[in-house]
């Protein structure tokens, strides 16, 4: 991908570069044709960079290519710009060892941030329980060790987000519990070494 053209206009379909595994945009309109953002500009140079800190681009290639994503204007002419260069995993399944994908790879400089898992309920709980033995001086404690190792479980399990929060809530429920026990031998000595 050493002879990149600018293109024609706002419009311009970018030609399939050489050694690079991008269909031209006439074939797939609904991504390629798309208007890129600045910030799409932004991570494009970004991949550019780090393919230059690398060694992968020439000064010439990277200067060029540099240009050319302050000027694109669709999602094509940048992927354009990245195809040939290692932007992150391949999105999508592949059913086989040799299959073919459907469409172009979509670089992971264009995906949406992936979707952080939602926390687990029981994990919330264990939280809310270890911050409120705090003010209840350590009450809640067992109901937040309870919570914690229940929360724990179901997030191995079903990989839900919330494991800080389970182990805070277990954290502090045992310290609680620790505080509890404590107080308790110190009051049975006392109450047994004054008859």
């Amino acid at each position: 991908m050493g002879d990149v053209q600018p293109w024609p206009s706002a419009g311009g379909r970018p030609d399939r570069p050489q050694g690079g595994g991008w269909q031209p945009a006439g074939q797939h309109p609904g991504y390629a044709a798309m208007r890129a953002a600045h910030t799409d500009r932004d991570r494009t140079v970004d991949v550019l960079k780090a393919a230059y800190a690398e060694g992968r681009l020439s000064a010439d290639e990277y200067s060029a290519r540099f240009d050319l994503a302050n000027q694109a204007q669709t999602y094509g002419q940048l992927a354009q710009l990245v195809a040939d260069l290692p932007s992150g995993p391949m999105p999508g399944p592949m059913s086989g060892p040799s299959a073919v994908p459907l469409g172009p790879p979509v670089p992971a400089t264009f995906l949406p941030p992936t979707r952080q898992a939602r926390n687990n309920g029981v994990a919330i709980a264990s939280l809310v329980f270890g911050l409120l033995c705090v003010p209840s001086f350590g009450a809640l404690g067992l109901p937040a060790v309870i919570t914690g190792h229940m929360a724990r479980q179901q997030i191995r399990r079903s990989e839900e987000g919330g494991d800080g929060m389970a182990t805070f809530g277990l954290v502090v429920g045992y310290l609680s519990l620790a505080g509890w026990s404590l107080a308790l031998f110190v009051a049975v000595l006392g109450a047994l070494s004054h008859p």
